[in-house]
């Protein structure tokens, strides 16, 4: 038996999957499935708190209350920035939900892209927080001041306009480096996992329009002139036309768009081959391989995908693995893994 794999047996509806969200929320304060703590939080409790150790000296502690907002502690400190949190437990989780990475709404990608560079610079979450409380307070001014005075209107949009751009040019320039980094390890995932059928090419569409190399004032004078030039449609659509919360990230399978001429095997194939970039990515530039999270998702996935799965996780990264049955872990990957059943709460017998 080794230290590197859990597997967490038991059927459905008995919290294997809040487990491995809990581990998620300490090691990147953010959930892949609910938007909000008050969805985190058992029914009629006021709080939840989540402990953790990490390389075992790194005490991690993560309180969620439905009044008062969040609390962090690190070896028993509390945090004045929950971002401090990040680091010591990194990791990569690949769900069932992850397999809408393809064929769902831009949403999902900015999402997944997102996490992946807060891996890389936990510092990019509080741009991602600045950003998105400027664009509800752009949206409020439009709200407030559709009868107040023009004039005085436009001198608040100026000012948010260059706040804006800035903000803005900080995400597109790490969005951008991330991607940049990503494709050609998604793109020899992909030719490995298809047998060198499929060539996957990832392109980054920013909702600002970037000319020229990348470089911040050039970047941000250009958004700031968008963001001016936009504001009559803003304003008789309701919503900013430029910036971040726009972008999209464009998944092409041999030229073609995955998310529209896909299969739906194909389209599994990319979410393994992103997934696979992400935990490689974040290895090499960090310094370990992160612990990779898999939630159910085997169940998800054809036997020769589960297999090329498991041999791709090889045994350099540690996994914390859910499943309702072990009938997908076979040979090695059962005999070296502790087994927890969680219905009993007890390790059961190794295999093997």
């Amino acid at each position: 038996m080794t230290d590197n794999r859990l597997l967490v047996i038991g059927a459905n509806g008995i919290g294997k999957s809040n487990l491995l969200e809990a581990v998620e929320l300490l090691g990147s304060l953010r959930s892949h499935r609910a938007s909000s703590d008050q969805d985190l939080i058992y029914w009629g409790e006021s709080r939840a708190l989540l402990r953790a150790t990490a390389d075992e000296s790194e005490k991690l502690e993560l309180e969620l209350r439905r009044q008062g907002g969040r609390q962090a502690r690190r070896n028993g400190k509390l945090l004045t920035r929950q971002m401090d949190l990040i680091g010591p437990l990194r990791c990569v989780g690949f769900s069932a939900l992850d397999l809408d990475l393809v064929r769902g709404e831009p949403a999902l990608r900015r999402q997944w892209l997102d996490r992946v560079v807060q891996q890389l610079e936990p510092i990019y979450a509080e741009l991602i927080s600045r950003y998105n409380k400027l664009l509800r307070q752009r949206s409020q001014l439009w709200r407030q001041w559709r009868h107040g005075s023009i004039e005085e209107r436009n001198s608040l949009l100026d000012a948010f306009d260059v706040q804006m751009a800035l903000v803005s040019t900080r995400i597109h320039r790490r969005r951008n480096r991330a991607l940049a980094r990503l494709q050609p390890l998604a793109t020899r995932w992909q030719e490995s996992l298809s047998k060198n059928n499929e060539k996957l090419r990832l392109a980054y569409q920013p909702g600002s329009q970037l000319e020229g190399e990348e470089a911040e004032e050039p970047w941000r004078l250009a958004i700031e002139a968008q963001l001016l030039n936009q504001r009559a449609e803003e304003e008789r659509l309701g919503s900013c036309r430029v910036g971040p919360h726009r972008d999209e990230v464009k998944l092409l399978l041999n030229d073609s768009e995955a998310r529209r001429f896909g299969s739906a095997g194909q389209q599994r194939t990319v979410v393994l081959a992103l997934k696979l970039a992400e935990l490689e990515l974040v290895g090499e530039l960090c310094g370990e391989p992160p612990l990779l999270l898999l939630d159910d998702v085997l169940a998800e996935l054809d036997p020769g995908r589960q297999l090329l799965l498991l041999e791709a996780v090889g045994q350099k990264h540690q996994c914390l693995v859910s499943a309702t049955h072990l009938d997908g872990f076979q040979g090695e990957w059962q005999a070296q893994s502790q087994i927890i059943e969680v219905g009993s709460l007890r390790p059961s017998d190794v295999v093997g």
